[in-house]
């Protein structure tokens, strides 16, 4: 029994390590709740419980980590579908 322990706990970080980059990028796998997108821009899943300029404020947030504004393209608020935007680079910025 105390053999299978230390083996589990000699495996335990290499088993952490192996599944973390793989979590990491869950968010770029594809529609889910909430926010799904990546650099060059994403989609926001509609919920009546947010109000509409949250979605503008959400999409700036997502782009602001690569340094880039933001543009709502398409907005349907209806349940069920997205909000759509892209990531724009900041005039004068050089790639």
């Amino acid at each position: 029994m105390r053999r299978n322990i230390m083996l589990v706990m000699a495996l335990l970080p290499v088993l952490l390590a192996a599944g973390g980059p793989a979590f990491a990028g869950a968010v770029f796998l594809g529609p889910g709740p909430g926010l799904t997108g990546n650099d060059t821009g994403g989609i926001i899943a509609y919920s009546p419980a947010i109000k509409r300029v949250a979605y503008r404020e959400m999409a700036a947030n997502w782009c602001s980590r690569w340094g880039r504004l933001s543009h709502v393209t398409s907005a349907h608020l209806r349940y069920g579908d997205y909000v759509g935007f892209v990531c724009i680079d900041r005039p004068g910025m050089i790639h």
